[in-house]
């Protein structure tokens, strides 16, 4: 047989089946159908592939409710996320570039290890329980054995009863005031028009002295009336010493997904974190999230950064038991002790 005729006839056979390699593309260029063409950019697709190499092919806008989110030479665009409204709520709208996020509503929450195809009702502490984390989005609440909370999250549907009865009291005390020093005055055995044409300067002392027991009758009333304080100042919150430095603080990250779904953008622009930055990092779960931020702000801050501007930034916020929370953790685990001389 002719020795051409064989060459063709193995060209033939051979080519279908992938014997011949396909060419290897340069970055940025991705093989399609045996051309090195150049990627769609993101938000396009690609409609029609280029001919020669290189080149980049026909890319068409990505239709609305569809998104890339990097370069591509993908036919399709992909569907967006669409939120559940029996039991989802939006954080991010899809783009173009990129899909949409949605997050379980107020009341219920999705593990981030696990498919959220149905947010979980949050639990709620017994009578005899308190809370030691809230409910997020992402993570059930936590219960403890330990003496009722007076409040309401806490279950306890008798919350209101104890703030009733100091209302009531102050309420009485207050009134009892006002009845003694109208009496008190009343009964005054000198009023000011008789000290006027009295014009003795014995008399105004005298009333003057007067006024001051008055005075001081009110006062003992209402001292005796409220033997408790109603506004007591917080105890002062104890300054924390790193065991091992930097490393002990990054070894503390991990505990910052207690701070309260809700609150953790305030949280960050407390220590100067920017919004754009905040917002960057939404693509991530919550701990991831919290993680990636608090290393940025440790880059941020340097040397200077300690688990106590941390804590005060809790403080500030009104989330003491957080702060709490995370200070027993990190001392229990033997990252930080507590500083000589703190409360």
């Amino acid at each position: 047989m002719d020795k051409r005729l064989v060459f063709c006839i193995l060209i033939v056979f051979l080519k279908p089946s992938g014997a011949f390699p396909q060419p290897k593309c340069k970055d940025g260029l991705e093989n399609t159908n045996g051309v090195c063409c150049s990627k769609c950019p993101a938000g396009k697709r690609q409609a029609s592939p280029c001919t020669q190499h290189g080149e980049e092919g026909k890319c068409e806008e990505c239709d609305d409710g569809t998104f890339i989110e990097h370069a591509n030479v993908l036919h399709h665009c992909l569907k967006c996320t669409q939120c559940r409204p029996e039991d989802q709520e939006v954080v991010r709208q899809c783009t173009h570039t990129q899909d949409g996020e949605c997050q379980c509503k107020a009341g219920g929450f999705c593990a981030p290890d696990q498919p959220c195809e149905v947010c979980r009702k949050c639990l709620r502490c017994k009578k005899d329980e308190v809370i030691v984390r809230n409910c997020t989005a992402t993570s059930n609440t936590e219960c403890k054995k330990g003496q009722l909370d007076a409040s309401p999250a806490s279950g306890n549907a008798l919350w209101w009863l104890p703030v009733l009865v100091i209302g009531v009291l102050v309420a009485i005390g207050v009134l009892g005031c006002f009845v003694l020093k109208r009496r008190t005055a009343t009964d005054s055995p000198m009023n000011p028009h008789d000290k006027q044409k009295a014009g003795n300067s014995d008399s105004d002392e005298d009333s003057g002295n007067e006024r001051s027991s008055g005075e001081a009758q009110r006062l003992s009333c209402l001292g005796g009336m409220m033997p408790w304080r109603l506004e007591e100042e917080e105890e002062e919150f104890p300054e924390l010493v790193a065991v091992n430095g930097e490393e002990s603080l990054r070894k503390c990250f991990e505990y910052f997904g207690d701070v309260d779904f809700h609150l953790h953008r305030r949280f960050f622009r407390h220590l100067d974190v920017a919004d754009n930055v905040i917002k960057s990092k939404d693509h991530l779960t919550y701990d991831d999230k919290i993680h990636e931020l608090l290393t940025i702000w440790v880059e941020k801050a340097g040397r200077g950064a300690t688990l106590n501007d941390l804590l005060r930034a809790l403080l500030n916020l009104k989330q003491r038991r957080t702060a709490e929370i995370i200070k027993e953790e990190a001392i229990r685990n033997g990252h930080y002790v507590e500083a000589q001389g703190s409360p």
